[in-house]
């Protein structure tokens, strides 16, 4: 077996695109293999910033040989139909074999060397690579065929077992001649073979796998900090990215200004992350230090003093802007702030983010003055949501997107705020995504449950959910983190009044608006129809269609409008519940059955109906009674008997002893479980189910259902709807699998 041997050299690759390029590599030399008819008992894949390689290892030296066989005519065709078939295949009659009455072609091609299926294969690899971004460069750019590649292609090592892979492609052609190290290495090297590749490049300052330059520098990076007396902040994202940006990895640790420190510490280490690639360290007590850690590509003579000083500078002029924007958004209230919101567009259907505030603050209020949000200040609350998007229009989000709400947390407390309005305006984004922090300080949960719930709302009612996979306003994460917040804290909450609430504040936007658009458009067609429209015939149409929108058929589309976004967003989060339950072992027919039964939205109650519901239909009394549950079901659907109050005719005979005892089962059964119910203990209405299935069992056993007898047939189909009633008082057993 063979091993191969493949480097793209190239100047620099951006180090996001070095692990899905090292995938993409694979994938396509494989397939190239696949149509060859051959395999490679592994593929290894490196990357570095000037060089994409693999090393393919257990290649046969040759494809296997193969018969191509071709169906010809049947015996006794006419001969133009042979003389044809013999012409296309280039045979002679007696070369064919006949089998079964047909003529048939069998061609034996010999395997083909290894070798030429991989000079094949190079250029079709290369040329359909697929880079997220590629450019084309030289004189050959001019032309639009020309080859694509993520930097100018420089050189193109194709070794099997050492022997060189003759092929070219756009002017590059193979050889066995790679360069080392930009800085600390000279001239060509020579690879020898796959199995010395690495070590020859290690020889001349490169360290071709990816993952031993990311072990070199958190290890080095780790032993600079501790040197120092220090502990790092561990940050993979970035180590993976310092990796892709080195050929010879060198951690060293720098120090910047005291001064800095004064600026809060998740901007210094999104400015030393974000701008510069560097690691931040903490000291003993845990607080952010006035040291960095950056990654030199090479090995200075001086120890890297230089380099750390050059990196302290640049460092250095970044905190001053960033010390710049946080002093400077200090001075402007957040109440100022707030006031420039409305000139931010949340969406051309739901108004200004001012708007968007209104109705967050609204809603947190509501939910703590119904102590909806147990403990919660409605004034808190309401305060806290009328400033949590004021710094979106400071400099430092601005400048950092990302840590929006963050800064804002930080301004409330400087400029005097309630800790508990700075703790809310902080951390009502969260939780962000799975994983994260779920709020549980009450004016923090008030502000975020109705931010997520006004953009989850809002949405629904301007008619623009999810659908497949497109999800532009992360409306699937607005629910999974709602859920987590309710469910996480306990909230008795449903659905329904914070969809009023946000509901009565949009209707108007979205009434003015959809009548403002038809308007505009009767006025457009009226223009390219001919007509002269002026101002006033402008205002006339608007005014029109303004008194059109006070309506009461308006108003009856606007309400049929909101009911149809309930309906929607209840099985939007019936569906989210699902997948976000699927991880805590709960199985999604189950909350399918539970919600089936209507009117349940509050999530907390409705998941501990489903706890119940699971643990007592994996018991023996539980499968039994779903089974007589199913069986009864059956005969009321074979029946055509509807859903409804179970009828209680006047017996005109005497009953059977298992009728008269599944009634009286009943009869204990349904108070009791609906009494459980009130009290939301469902375990125990389970329990008071569970003893029915006896009684189903023995009823089903020895009484016939469908008796010649028009009275006890229709009063034995009422003690089965009795039954199928009993248990829809937890759930829709016809929703469960299995």
């Amino acid at each position: 077996m063979s091993d191969f041997l493949f480097e793209l050299r190239c100047e620099e690759i951006p180090a996001r695109m070095q692990a899905r390029a090292r995938e993409d590599l694979a994938k396509l030399f494989a397939a190239e293999l696949v149509k060859a008819g051959i395999t490679a008992s592994d593929i290894t894949t490196y990357a570095t910033p000037r060089r994409l390689a693999m090393i393919a290892h257990g290649l046969p030296t040759e494809t296997a040989a193969v018969a191509e066989e071709t169906k010809g005519p049947k015996l006794g065709a006419p001969p133009q139909a042979l003389e044809g078939f013999l012409r296309k295949t280039g045979l002679t009659q007696d070369q064919l074999t006949l089998r079964d009455g047909v003529y048939f072609a069998v061609v034996e091609r010999a395997g083909r060397p290894t070798a030429d299926v991989l000079a094949e294969a190079i250029p079709a690899i290369i040329r359909a690579f697929p880079w997220p971004k590629s450019m084309r460069w030289g004189v050959a750019s001019l032309s639009t065929e020309s080859l694509r590649w993520v930097r100018p292609l420089q050189g193109i090592v194709a070794l099997l077992d050492g022997a060189v892979v003759a092929c070219e492609v756009a002017g590059s052609v193979s050889g066995r001649e790679t360069v080392g190290h930009r800085f600390m290495a000279s001239g060509t090297i020579s690879i020898e073979s796959a199995a010395s590749y690495i070590e020859q490049l290690r020889d001349a300052h490169v360290i071709v796998d990816q993952d031993e330059r990311a072990n070199i520098i958190a290890l080095g990076a780790k032993m600079a900090a501790r040197k120092a007396g220090l502990s790092l902040i561990e940050d993979a994202g970035l180590l993976s990215e310092n990796a892709g940006l080195t050929e010879w990895p060198m951690p060293l640790l720098g120090r910047f200004d005291e001064v800095f420190l004064s600026v809060p510490p998740e901007v210094i280490q999104l400015t030393a992350r974000v701008n510069q690639k560097y690691f931040v360290c903490t000291d003993a007590d845990g607080k952010l230090a006035n040291a960095f850690i950056c990654t030199a590509n090479i090995d200075a003579e001086d120890g890297g003093e230089r380099i750390v000083e050059g990196n302290r500078k640049v460092l250095a002029a970044r905190l001053s802007d960033a010390r710049f924007f946080y002093e400077t958004d200090l001075k402007v209230p957040l109440e100022e702030q707030a006031a420039k919101l409305d000139r931010i567009v949340f969406h051309e259907k739901l108004g200004s983010v001012a708007d968007k505030v209104a109705r967050v603050a609204k809603l947190a209020r509501w939910l703590a003055e119904q102590e909806i949000v147990p403990g919660c200040d409605p004034a808190l609350a309401e305060r806290a949501a009328a400033l949590c998007k004021a710094d979106l229009v400071t400099g430092m989000v601005g400048e950092f997107p990302e840590l929006q709400g963050l800064m804002g947390g930080y301004y409330a407390a400087a400029q005097g705020e309630d800790p508990r309005v700075a703790a809310a305006i902080r951390d009502h984004y969260k939780p962000v995504g799975q994983g994260d922090d779920v709020p549980t300080a009450p004016v923090t949960v008030a502000v975020s449950l109705a931010d997520k719930l006004d953009t989850l709302v809002s949405f629904f009612v301007a008619e623009m959910p999810p659908s497949g996979s497109k999800d532009p306003f992360a409306l699937r994460r607005a629910a999974l983190s709602a859920i987590e917040l309710v469910t996480r804290n306990g909230i008795r909450l449903g659905l329904s009044a914070p969809l009023a609430i946000i509901s009565g504040v949009l209707a108007g936007r979205l009434v003015g608006v959809r009548h403002r658009q038809i308007a505009d458009t009767v006025i457009v067609a009226k223009a390219q129809a001919g007509y002269n429209i002026g101002e006033s015939e402008v205002q006339a149409e608007r005014d029109r269609a303004l008194a059109h929108a006070l309506s009461d058929e308006v108003k009856a589309e606007v309400l049929e409008t909101f009911a149809k976004a309930e309906a929607k967003l209840l099985d939007f989060f019936a569906d989210r519940l699902k997948v976000q339950q699927r991880e805590a072992g709960v199985r999604h027919d189950l909350i399918d059955a539970v919600f089936a039964l209507g009117g349940e939205d509050d999530l907390v109650r409705l998941l501990a109906r489903v706890r119940a519901l699971q643990s007592f239909i994996t018991t023996e009394d539980g499968a039994n009674l779903l089974a007589g549950y199913r069986r009864a079901a059956n005969i009321l659907k074979k029946e055509a008997v509807g859903d409804g109050v179970a009828p209680a005719p006047a017996l005109a005979y005497t009953p059977e002893p298992a009728e008269a005892a599944l009634s009286a089962a009943l009869d204990r059964a349904e108070p009791a479980a609906d009494t459980a119910i009130a009290r939301e203990d469902f375990e125990a209405a389970m329990a008071a189910l569970a003893q029915l299935r006896a009684p189903i069992d023995a009823f089903f056993e020895s009484v016939t259902v469908n008796d010649a007898d028009p009275a006890k047939r229709a009063a034995r189909l009422a003690l089965l709807m009795r039954v199928r009633d009993a248990v829809h008082r937890v759930a829709d057993f016809s929703r469960i699998e299995g």
